[in-house]
């Protein structure tokens, strides 16, 4: 991590000294009380709440100083403490500056679905003997992104970072922070309509990464999404494509599953091709691949370290890793979120996999404007034109999944609804036969992962 002196902390984020010593180091830094440590230096961010009502929080937890936009009363004199104009801005331009005093490229992943996946797959490919930051969990915002770089070392080559919006110009100031030597689209699909018109201005929202990357970087694209291509068709400078298609830079071709084993498939890699084992069974997982290793040519690795990092990529949790149950049951945890295109690839996935009954345990999906009732029935559609066995459904919106799958065929004995994931966790255990398969996806606000906790037994 990074350390630095007081003094060259405040000057770096255009504060001043309100009490300290200006010779006081820290390598630390921290924005939530609630996980403040000894010796860290604590931003006072203003968002949902004021964090000046929980610097004295941190302090007692041990942290060292603050950085604060307006005098607060402190009984410990020795607590360091830094005023700046705006701590969102001081927290964002220190990133900044930091960055900028690296040797670190910058990896930079967006896209609507699959950018966490992909920033692991990609950390994963191209550490072999290198020092890498990658940004943790889904560390993807204003306050994610540079609390990331701030963990940057001298030693680290690369930083392999989210870019991650829910309205327009905010990957922008993203690439303010952090311009990215090599940008990676990974899809563009229909998510955040609450504050889109249409998916074209989503993908001109996606596209600021490719205006706000170096002149002379790289841009890592699906060539399989058309919007993907079209606003890459805009764009002078180096591009790399990748998916199934032919004539991409990086390719799957002759993919073949092996039931819950995972995926092997011939990588057409430049000039290269070499065969890959995935341990993975969904199709996103392929795609996420295919960005990774576009990156790690980009970078000038070769095929085979590419091959032989593959067979040991595991699962991020919640995002469609493979949980084993009693009586043979097999839980596939997607739940930390969900939008229409996610959905319909795990609907997809879930009807191919080996297995007795096939479960799709779904929650609402958020933030998807004027025709979510209608994203919701297509959703019930399609899990019964798949031949679902099970269909139960959690929250308000949801119910519209039903509707849609008693539209198309699906008995309504086998389709169950629950307003709230708490009361879904207490009964779905009552139904669950020896050998089924169950899929649970839903947005985070729905909050599904209660039903993964009930499923293991720690609900």
């Amino acid at each position: 991590m990074a350390e630095l002196r007081l003094d060259e902390l405040a000057q770096k984020m255009e504060g001043k000294i309100l009490q300290g010593s200006p010779y006081l180091s820290f390598d630390r830094f921290n924005i939530d009380s609630r996980q403040s440590k000894p010796g860290e230096l604590f931003f006072a961010i203003t968002a949902e709440r004021d964090g000046h009502n929980y610097v004295s929080h941190s302090v007692q937890k041990g942290a060292a100083g603050a950085v604060i936009s307006h005098k607060i009363p402190l009984p410990n004199q020795k607590t360091a403490l830094i005023q700046v104009k705006d701590t969102v801005q001081a927290l964002q331009l220190l990133a900044k500056r930091i960055l900028q005093k690296s040797n670190s490229k910058v990896i930079g992943i967006t896209g609507s679905v699959g950018k966490t996946t992909t920033k692991e797959f990609t950390a994963a490919l191209i550490s072999n003997n290198r020092y890498i930051l990658k940004s943790e969990g889904n560390y993807n915002n204003y306050l994610g992104l540079p609390l990331s770089l701030l963990r940057l070392t001298k030693e680290d080559e690369l930083a392999v970072l989210e870019y991650g919006m829910s309205s327009p110009g905010e990957i922008t100031a993203l690439t303010r922070i952090a311009p990215p030597d090599i940008a990676v689209i990974t899809n563009i699909k229909p998510v955040h309509f609450e504050f889109f018109k249409d998916i074209k201005d989503i993908a001109l929202a996606k596209k600021e990464i490719l205006d706000g990357m170096k002149s002379k970087g790289t841009a890592v694209l699906n060539g399989d999404d058309s919007l993907v291509k079209e606003i890459a068709g805009k764009r002078k400078g180096k591009q790399l494509f990748f998916g199934t298609s032919e004539g991409h830079d990086i390719s799957a071709e002759n993919i073949r599953k092996d039931g819950w084993k995972g995926t092997t498939f011939d990588l057409n890699y430049g000039q290269e091709k070499t065969k890959i084992f995935i341990p993975f069974f969904c199709k996103s997982s392929l795609y996420n691949f295919l960005a990774a290793a576009g990156v790690a040519y980009a970078l000038s690795i070769p095929a085979q370290k590419i091959a032989d990092q593959a067979k040991h990529l595991t699962a991020f949790p919640n995002r469609g890793g493979l949980v084993h149950l009693e009586n043979n049951i097999k839980l596939i945890d997607d739940s930390y979120n969900s939008n229409p295109a996610a959905l319909e690839m795990a609907l997809k996935d879930l009807a191919e996999l080996p297995g007795n009954r096939k479960v799709a345990i779904l929650g609402d999906m958020l933030e998807l404007g004027k025709n979510e009732t209608e994203f919701h029935i297509q959703a019930g559609k399609k899990a019964a034109q798949l031949g679902l066995d099970l269909l139960v459904t959690i929250g308000p919106l949801s119910l519209n999944m039903a509707k849609g799958a008693l539209a198309s065929g699906m008995k309504h004995s086998r389709i169950f609804s629950y307003q709230d994931s708490g009361k879904a966790a207490e009964e779905i255990k009552s139904f669950l036969r020896e050998g089924d398969v169950i899929l649970v996806k839903g947005s985070r606000g729905i909050k599904t992962e209660k039903i993964i906790n009930g499923l293991k037994g720690k609900g």
